[in-house]
């Protein structure tokens, strides 16, 4: 246990309250072991941890998701570089699809999103009578369906 942190230190090293590494110890993301006294005594590793953890939830990842992602490493020894790089290959996935998401939206914007408004001039040539609903609800053409897919296609009705 001499290579290990006490709470005090892994809240100061990644910025978070004691409180905070706290919660996220009741969240299942950091389970740190118990000194004889009852303190609690972290691994180096948990700082990775709960870095990584205040990154994913500025990405917009909920707990669940990444209690679930960290859950794949490996507990009682530092994760690897390989470990680490396992487990990212997923968030990479779906960092990918955020940006096309993101992407989509900066260039369709000022134009029509396919979301059913019938408000703009240019939906009546982009999204007549709401052809995007056929897809499903929300913003159609900002998730990823176009405009000239088949069961848009006006000479089909």
């Amino acid at each position: 246990m001499a290579d290990t942190l006490s709470i005090g230190q892994v809240a100061e090293r990644t910025g978070l309250s004691v409180s905070a590494v706290r919660f996220y110890e009741t969240a299942g993301l950091v389970a740190p072991d118990r000194n004889p006294g009852g303190q609690r005594r972290f691994q180096r590793s948990d700082i990775r941890r709960l870095s990584f953890v205040l990154i994913a939830q500025q990405l917009g990842f909920t707990i669940a998701e990444i209690r679930a992602r960290l859950d794949a490493l490996p507990r009682g020894r530092t994760p690897t570089q390989q470990d680490w790089a396992t487990m990212s290959r997923g968030f990479r996935r779906y960092l990918d699809e955020r940006i096309e998401v993101l992407q989509r939206t900066r260039e369709r914007l000022d134009g029509c999103i396919g979301c059913g408004c019938l408000s703009l001039e240019n939906c009546a040539l982009y999204n007549p009578e709401d052809r995007a609903s056929r897809h499903g609800p929300g913003p159609r053409y900002l998730l990823g369906d176009t405009p000239d897919s088949p069961d848009d296609d006006p000479a089909r009705d």
